[in-house]
C-alpha cells in the first residue's frame, strides 16, 4: 500500500535534498558536529517529515498546517545555509546549488498549500 505522501513530488524532492545536506555537511569542521551540522540536518529532515505527517492527517486544514511547519524549516535551513556559506564551510557553488534547490522545494510547498486551500 502506497502512503499518500509517497505520491507527492515535493516530498520526493525533500528526501533527496536531505541526502544532499548530509553530504554537504560531512566536510564541516568536526567541532560543528553538535552545532551547525546537527541543526542543518534536523531542519532538512523536518521538511519531508512534516509533509508526510500532514499528508497522513484526516483534514485538509491539518495538512496545510503541517506544510506551514515544513515551510518554517525551509526558512530556518536557508538561514543556516547562508551562515555556513559566510563561514566558508563549503564552496559558494555548493551553497548556491543548495539554496536554489531549497527555493524550489519552498515554491512546491507553497503551491501545494494553495491547491489544498482552493480545492473542494
Amino acid at each position: 500500500m502506497t502512503k499518500p505522501h509517497h505520491r507527492l513530488e515535493v516530498w520526493k524532492k525533500a528526501i533527496d535534498f536531505v541526502k544532499h545536506i548530509y553530504a554537504a555537511t560531512s566536510d564541516f569542521p568536526v567541532e560543528e558536529k553538535f552545532g551547525l551540522i546537527s541543526q542543518m540536518r534536523r531542519a532538512a529532515v523536518s521538511i519531508p517529515s512534516n509533509i508526510s505527517e500532514g499528508a497522513a492527517r484526516q483534514s485538509r486544514k491539518e495538512f496545510i498546517n503541517f506544510l506551514s511547519i515544513a515551510q518554517g524549516s525551509v526558512a530556518e535551513l536557508e538561514t543556516q545555509l547562508i551562515i555556513a556559506k559566510e563561514l566558508n564551510f563549503f564552496s559558494i557553488e555548493v551553497a548556491d546549488d543548495l539554496l536554489e534547490a531549497l527555493e524550489d522545494i519552498s515554491k512546491m510547498i507553497i503551491g501545494l498549500q494553495r491547491s489544498l486551500k482552493f480545492s473542494k
